[in-house]
């Protein structure tokens, strides 16, 4: 059988964002098993990534802002000698759909694959100035013109489904070969709450600033934070543990509670695929979430987590795991069951693969 060539255009390198390494980043060798040969060009650097968003290094954010314009002009040319262009968010972060456009003249297969509201106004704090730059018109028109589109949450579905009928609905997945629970739900040590993120949703772990600082009067207990370089929150002990690929499963298996708030009044939310709580419920860890969009869907009440809202029931389902080692231990079994079956590489690989085999060879879908 003669293989097939896929282009991945994406914003990261490879193996650092969640975004992508959690997604579709992960079946790579699957879909070179399958007869796909792959190719990644990312718009940043390593180097681009590590700084992009510190404060400051402004002329260096500049300078490889243009070489990634660069890099993206000089595949223009290679374009038609692709089977499928993947599209991950966009082909470059600012403007209108110039370059879109001119990727799809070329090469109509593609997939267009997004995650989070990337078409809303969220401006960043550190890169502020880029909110003036960015464009919502370029997802508007991927999702009207590429031959597949890919969301991960039920409110992005909707959205995508107003402008094409090519719609597939693949959460972030997990690998549950390498999460493999080793929680032992006993109450012979001090506990430790966790919550896993990165610098842009670091505000959403202080949303239980006052939560912890109340529990702490009753309860002792350790927080770890992985994922950012500092967290501080006077009378918290938080152990910091910054982002590495490989410390990731390590540092998420020492955590007793897996923390996933959110805020109720914000828009951005709805395209969150729920990723850290799948990872914390991979691992068998009992999960606490707030009660909003895509958790709805990943976590049943009482069965595999407990969904909150106010601060009161964020603290009640706090002591109450912290007291009950069994109730940890009931959740964070059904909890690895679930994702096993509904949010794991194997449940998902031939959803992805059906999704390229449409474009490239409709004929002959797999069935799965």
């Amino acid at each position: 059988m003669k293989r097939k060539s896929i282009l991945f255009i994406c914003p990261n390198p490879e193996g650092v964002a969640p975004s992508q390494r959690l997604k579709y980043e992960q079946y790579f060798d699957y879909f070179k098993t399958q007869g796909y040969d792959i190719t990644v060009s990312s718009f940043k650097t390593k180097y681009f990534w590590k700084i992009v968003y510190s404060n400051g290094y402004y002329l260096s954010k500049v300078f490889w802002t243009i070489i990634g314009y660069v890099k993206r002009i000089l595949y223009i040319p290679l374009l038609p000698f692709y089977d499928i262009v993947y599209i991950h968010l966009n082909v470059t972060p600012f403007g209108m759909a110039f370059f879109e456009r001119i990727y799809l003249w070329l090469n109509p297969n593609v997939v267009f694959d997004i995650d989070d509201l990337v078409f809303i106004d969220n401006k960043s704090k550190v890169n502020g100035i880029t909110k003036y730059l960015k464009s919502s018109e370029k997802y508007y028109y991927l999702f009207r013109k590429a031959k597949q589109v890919i969301v991960c949450t039920p409110f992005l579905k909707e959205i995508a489904e107003r402008y094409t009928s090519h719609v597939t609905d693949i959460s972030s997945t997990i690998d549950t070969n390498i999460y493999l629970p080793v929680n032992k739900y006993l109450n012979n040590k001090k506990l430790v709450l966790g919550w896993s993120g990165s610098h842009s949703t670091l505000r959403y772990f202080y949303l239980l600033k006052e939560v912890l600082l109340e529990l702490k009067k009753s309860k002792d207990f350790e927080i770890v934070v992985f994922g950012v370089n500092e967290c501080k929150i006077e009378g918290l002990d938080i152990n910091v543990i910054p982002f590495s690929k490989e410390n990731e499963v390590p540092a998420l298996q020492r955590i007793d509670i897996g923390l996933y708030p959110l805020p109720l009044n914000e828009q951005w939310v709805y395209g969150k695929s729920g990723l850290k709580a799948l990872q914390y419920m991979a691992l068998g860890i009992p999960t606490i979430a707030t009660k909003i969009a895509a958790n709805l869907r990943i976590i049943k009440n009482e069965e595999t987590g407990l969904l909150v809202k106010t601060d009161q029931e964020w603290l009640v389902a706090l002591i109450c795991l912290l007291d009950e080692p069994s109730n940890r231990e009931r959740l964070g079994t059904n909890a690895r069951k679930s994702v096993v079956d509904k949010y794991s590489l194997t449940a998902n690989q031939n959803i992805y693969l059906n999704v390229l085999n449409e474009i490239t060879n409709p004929s002959s879908l797999d069935s799965n």
